[in-house]
């Protein structure tokens, strides 16, 4: 036992005399001394370029339809640069206040942040800042934008060198003037006028800190095309600007609090973007963005981008539109006219490719993209996602009944939702109740209450899942609550044209996708994987198909309908503020919006007696412009069928005794309406009972394909003032 003690303690002090704090301090030391030795090396072998980067002499970038035919050229350098003397001494502060508060006393780096920043990039842990001014400006001067260790140990050198060799003011004016703001502006010149229409001499001290904000990031950053996290985060930095001038003396306290944050004006594109080509380009750039493409590498140009847009559908879709809206308003001499935006997005379900696209009446004139926009309420395209869910999840009724095609609601108006903890009674369009109905007779004519108690009985949660799976965006802007089934959250034509392609694709996730390929003398972009795995089953995904077919034939969709097999879905938000049309035929599906806007970009108006007398409802215009570009897309028509696999024996169900009574229902869209009396439930029929005797109701079979016949438009027009979600007819 004793020897066995002796040899532990031999060991113990073996270990202890071999790591001594004296060697291990002077490990240390000569650690140090190595790497001090190595970076005076690379002091002395790295140069100061004696030219700038290529950005300098920024190529163009190429864009080119489908069949190879050029549709534009980009890549002029949209930039000014001007003096100090040319930008006002609190603005000039944003910018340091913003990124390097010790810029004035520091040596032109940050060895801890730097240092930081190379070891998270080699370790894999992302792509990481950490830079003074100088350095910044020596990266967008003389380097380039990648993050790699060499790049990041050359920025260092170099910064130190140029820091002995230029004065800060220099340095400053050089990094102000080759810093890349978003909307194609560089330098402070080029951001002022696109951001505030001003030059820089006329810049506010809030509008630089705002400048001086969005360069940490120009796309999420740019207010008018953010999320409400993009907003978010830009107000935060804004304040953090302004709260170090202060600290450091370059503001006063009072000053400060008096300063309101300052709203850019409504973007505007480069001259050469006219037309629907600027929303196009615009939309190829945020995907090769979003699919790792660096911005500012983009920017410089020297890509080869092949685009999925099909020319022939693209000059189909602005014809629709033009003939179905902008010829028959008068934008410049009737103000309220000019509020009508329109958007729409064409997808082909089978490959993802968007194959037409419409942003606006122009990307000079209009830059905000109407396609890809997603400040808008779907409204109630976002019911046939409810059904989705409700057969997904098997769902039942608060009553016990299996929620199919057949399953019989209350359509009365403003009825309260049973077994929700938020109150919710929503009011059907012109506060019409349709009694006793089936869910095929709730899609076509869009019954709010029917649908509101659906998302109940399915589950709020369940119905937002389904939903994302399906394709939708910003999930945290649904507001879990049954007014949810109204289609309340933000969506685009681009995010609604995706969530239907899925369906039409028998529940496969489509991601539409504008790029084809897009290629540079060094390096290629990655595509986007456009078609993806099962989110729900086939069955749900062409049972709800089999829906929305009764709303074109025999619903609020009957002006969509032509030589084809179609589905779709109308759709009117709250207010009027926005008119929907989604729709797809097995080839191709295509989503049209409308959307009232102040004439300054600034905010949401009703449509409400603007393009016609009353509501502009989803089921007239939009749904003759979906319907006179998908007949000329296809070629004047089609015979290809849906191939739905559903449940045949999903029938109508004994609707249970009632003894109140309810309005009217909506007009069923034919020539000429004719009374029947009340059906008498068999197994095998499906018809829409009425609670009474005395009240009529259309039986409203499961659509079948017959071409039904366009029918007259209804002699009374809807209540102008309404202002409820969804639509029933037009």
């Amino acid at each position: 036992m004793a020897r066995a003690d002796t040899r532990r303690a031999s060991r113990g002090g073996g270990i202890r005399r071999l790591f001594t704090w004296r060697k291990l301090l002077g490990t240390f030391l000569v650690c140090c001394l190595l790497g001090m030795g190595a970076l005076y090396a690379a002091y002395l072998l790295v140069p100061v370029p004696a030219n700038a980067n290529a950005e300098a002499t920024m190529q163009s970038n190429v864009y080119k339809y489908s069949n190879g035919k050029v549709l534009a050229r980009t890549g002029k350098m949209n930039r000014e640069i001007i003096g100090l003397d040319k930008i006002p001494e609190k603005v000039q502060n944003t910018f340091v206040a913003a990124e390097n508060k010790t810029f004035y006393r520091d040596n032109g780096v940050d060895i801890k942040g730097t240092a930081r920043a190379t070891w998270n990039t080699l370790t894999g842990k992302g792509k990481q800042g950490g830079s003074t001014i100088t350095q910044q400006y020596v990266k967008n001067y003389y380097l380039d934008q990648s993050q790699t260790a060499t790049r990041k140990l050359k920025e260092l050198v170099i910064a130190l060198k140029v820091d002995q060799r230029m004065t800060k003011n220099e340095i400053l004016a050089g990094y102000i003037n080759t810093s890349y703001y978003g909307r194609n502006a560089y330098g402070i010149q080029a951001a002022a006028q696109a951001y505030y229409r001003v030059d820089a001499s006329q810049l506010t001290v809030a509008q630089g800190a705002y400048l001086a904000s969005v360069l940490q990031a120009p796309s999420q950053y740019d207010w008018n095309s953010a999320t409400d996290s993009g907003r978010r985060l830009v107000q935060e930095r804004w304040n953090y600007t302004l709260n170090n001038m202060v600290e450091e003396g370059w503001l006063s306290a009072s000053e400060r609090a008096g300063l309101k944050f300052p709203v850019p004006k409504a973007p505007k594109a480069a001259p050469g973007m006219e037309g629907q080509t600027g929303y196009i380009v615009e939309a190829a750039n945020a995907e090769l963005v979003r699919q790792g493409v660096n911005e500012t590498d983009l920017k410089a140009g020297g890509w080869t981008i092949t685009l999925n847009i099909d020319e022939k559908k693209q000059k189909a879709l602005v014809k629709a539109v033009d003939q179905q809206l902008e010829d028959k308003i008068d934008r410049k001499g009737d103000k309220d006219q000019a509020v009508v935006q329109a958007g729409a997005t064409s997808v082909d379900p089978k490959t993802g490719a968007v194959v037409a696209l419409y942003g606006g009446v122009g990307a000079t004139e209009h830059w905000m993209s109407n396609a890809t926009r997603r400040d808008y309420q779907p409204a109630s395209t976002f019911k046939p996602l409810v059904l989705a869910s409700a057969l997904e999840n098997d769902s039942d009724t608060q009553d016990g009944r299996k929620i199919g095609l057949g399953t019989v609601y209350d359509g009365t108006s403003k009825r309260p939702v049973e077994g929700s903890d938020a109150p919710f009674a929503p009011e059907n369009e012109d506060d019409r109740s349709h009694g006793m109905v089936n869910v095929q007779t709730a899609t076509n004519k869009s019954i709010n209450s029917v649908y509101a108690q659906m998302i109940v009985d399915v589950g709020v949660g369940n119905v937002k899942k389904t939903a994302l799976d399906l394709g939708m965006k910003d999930g945290k802007d649904f507001g879990e609550t049954p007014a949810m089934s109204l289609g309340t959250m933000g969506a685009s034509t681009w995010d609604m044209a995706g969530v239907y392609a899925t369906l039409d694709n028998h529940g496969k996730k489509v991601t539409p996708t504008i790029v084809k390929t897009a290629a540079h003398k060094d390096r290629t972009a990655e595509p986007v994987r456009a078609i993806g795995s099962q989110v729900i089953s086939r069955e749900t995904a062409d049972t709800v198909t089999k829906a929305m077919t009764g709303v074109v034939q025999s619903g609020s969709g009957f002006r969509a309908a032509g030589d084809y097999d179609a589905a779709g879905k109308t759709g009117t938000s709250e207010n009027n503020r926005s008119a929907w049309f989604v729709g797809y035929t097995p080839e191709l599906v295509t989503a049209v919006g409308l959307f009232g806007e102040k004439a300054d970009g600034t905010g949401q108006v009703t449509l409400t007696d603007t393009i016609n007398a009353g509501r502009a409802n989803g089921g007239r215009t939009p749904a003759l412009i979906w319907g006179a570009y998908t007949t000329k897309a296809l070629g004047g028509g089609s015979d290809e069928r849906f191939d739905l696999e559903i449940d045949e024996t999903d029938v109508v169900e004994p609707v249970p005794s009632r003894t109140e009574t309810s309005e009217s229902p909506d007009p069923t869209p034919t020539p000429t309406q004719t009374q029947e009396p009340t059906p008498t439930w068999t197994p095998t029929q499906d018809p829409d009972p009425t609670p009474t005797q005395t009240e009529t109701q259309d039986p409203d079979p499961l659509p079948t394909r017959t071409r039904p016949t366009r029918p007259t438009e209804p002699t009374t027009p809807p209540d102008p003032g309404s202002g409820v979600v969804s639509d029933s007819f037009p």
